[in-house]
């Protein structure tokens, strides 16, 4: 097979290929790193490119020659966004304060991926910390969309969404705190899934809000990010907010919905609050999901309109509670156990530690932490954060209460398309929007995926429409993504991606 075969391929047909000797994962490994040495000077999805690749690929395809029963995923080369602790690789959150920074360790969810034979390729660009929208917040520079390089490809996992849609990767791992999984994968065309919270550890992740931080996958298809979600998932003892639940295999959930199973008699309701004319979303991003609320409904599905009173003010309450974690959880860069560390001679510790956050944090970074310790400062603490955490109860009754009515919720996945770089970069409450309808899974722990629904008419951009299912009903979002993802990809002859321009 071609280079660009390989490249352009899903995991899963990666898989069976592998699977029947006709390609090696030394031959797979290579032809992503050779995309990514062709490409990524344009896009910069990549911190760090793994020089051990090929390496790992060689173990692999030395132990499918021995014999050895290996995971599907065996010999598939994977991105890792830039959050995640690998003892072999930086791990710096896109920060200054932790550049060139190496791990003692692994998280969890990359030692799972090892352990099933994946292939690390790198580390991949993410806004500081995991704060922002578009991936302009990255100390090491902006990624770029691979649709249109002038265009932010989402945040703050845009490295590991651009680096899947520019078949740079066929697989990558990112973390969704308010959308940051989702709303990348909606500008890029991709698939992104936020699993329920507890679902996938975190063990390992660079805390950036404990409560509302998980781990997920970004993919081309639905099924491939059910065959990794496969393999991160499940109870970590490591990690005190694991679910010890078992969970059913989410690719067979997706295969499901790929053989048209899930759709008839599905109720899936409208949430009215985020999908509606006049709440900032761009006409073409309803025009899409309107239609593929249809091509559902034409297959036996029920479109039922359900209102959610408190999702009006999630963005409120997550922008209080998400710095308010921030600011504990960003404690620990202190200049004195690990990371950057700018000398003041003659300066006491809090001198040093005051000139290594100036040098080491970026604008974004600083203003969360101090509006975060600002809410959660006495005097202020139940005005602001105890506030947000009440109305996080309310958002939260809101979503039992629709799903006594409902299967599942759906909405875009984002209000508009990729924007231009630079165009609110410096407006952080216009910046802050982008999150409107992803941010209320998150504060309340449910499980959401976004899938392609096709190119806004007004600028050809992708569109993204989000579900969201029942905590610990995360199969239900993988059956009823492939199922729509399928009758979608009919309709445009193949894949969304195959509409992209070429690089």
């Amino acid at each position: 097979m071609s280079a660009s075969e390989l490249t352009t391929a899903s995991a899963a047909r990666l898989s069976e290929l592998l699977a029947a000797g006709e390609v090696s994962s030394v031959e797979v490994t290579q032809a992503h790193l050779d995309r990514i040495a062709a490409v990524d000077g344009d896009i910069h999805a990549f911190l760090h490119v793994n020089a051990a690749a090929l390496d790992t690929a060689r173990q692999v395809d030395a132990a499918r020659a021995a014999g050895d029963a290996l995971g599907a995923l065996a010999g598939i080369p994977v991105a890792i966004k830039d959050v995640l602790c690998t003892l072999d690789m930086p791990s710096t959150a896109g920060s200054k304060i932790l550049e060139g920074w190496i791990p003692p360790y692994d998280a969890t969810v990359v030692a799972r991926m090892r352990a099933a034979g994946l292939v690390p390729l790198g580390k991949t660009n993410m806004d500081e910390f995991a704060m922002g929208s578009s991936t302009e917040h990255s100390a090491y520079g902006n990624t770029h969309n691979p649709w249109d390089l002038t265009r932010i490809p989402g945040g703050s996992g845009g490295g590991s969404a651009a680096a899947v849609a520019a078949f740079e990767a066929p697989l990558a791992l990112g973390s969704d705190t308010g959308g940051s999984i989702r709303q990348p994968a909606a500008v890029t065309g991709s698939v992104g899934m936020k699993p329920t919270y507890g679902g996938v550890s975190r063990y390992g992740a660079i805390a950036l809000a404990s409560s509302l931080d998980q781990v997920g996958p970004v993919t081309r298809t639905v099924l491939d990010a059910g065959l990794l979600h496969d393999v991160i998932g499940g109870h970590d003892p490591r990690d005190s907010t694991s679910i010890p639940d078992a969970w059913p295999s989410f690719a067979d959930a997706a295969r499901a919905g790929l053989r048209g199973e899930g759709l008839k008699g599905l109720r899936v309701g409208v949430v009215k609050e985020l999908s509606q004319e006049g709440q900032g979303f761009q006409p073409g991003v309803l025009q899409r999901f309107r239609e593929s609320l249809a091509l559902l409904e034409a297959q036996g599905a029920e479109i039922v309109e359900v209102s959610a009173p408190s999702f009006d003010y999630a963005i409120a309450a997550y922008y209080l509670i998400l710095p308010a974690e921030a600011s504990s959880n960003l404690a620990k860069f202190d200049s004195v156990r690990f990371g950057l560390r700018v000398e003041v001679p003659g300066g006491t510790v809090e001198d040093v530690m005051a000139a290594s956050r100036e040098a080491g944090f970026g604008d974004e970074v600083k203003r969360r932490i101090i509006l975060g310790t600002y809410a959660l400062s006495a005097g202020y603490y139940d005005a602001y954060y105890g506030s947000a955490q009440k109305v996080r109860t309310l958002i939260q009754r809101d979503f039992d209460a629709a799903f006594e009515k409902v299967d599942v919720l759906a909405t875009p996945s984002a209000p508009t398309t990729a924007f231009p770089l630079g165009s609110k970069v410096d407006d952080p409450l216009a910046m802050y929007l982008n999150d409107l309808t992803t941010i209320p899974a998150n504060l309340a722990g449910v499980p959401g995926i976004s899938i392609p629904a096709g190119l806004a008419p007004e600028d050809n951009l992708p569109v993204g429409i989000q579900f969201m299912a029942p905590v610990r009903e995360d199969a239900r979002l993988y059956t009823v993504g492939a199922a729509l993802e399928s009758l979608l990809e009919s309709q445009w002859g193949g894949s969304l991606l195959s509409l992209a321009p070429a690089l």
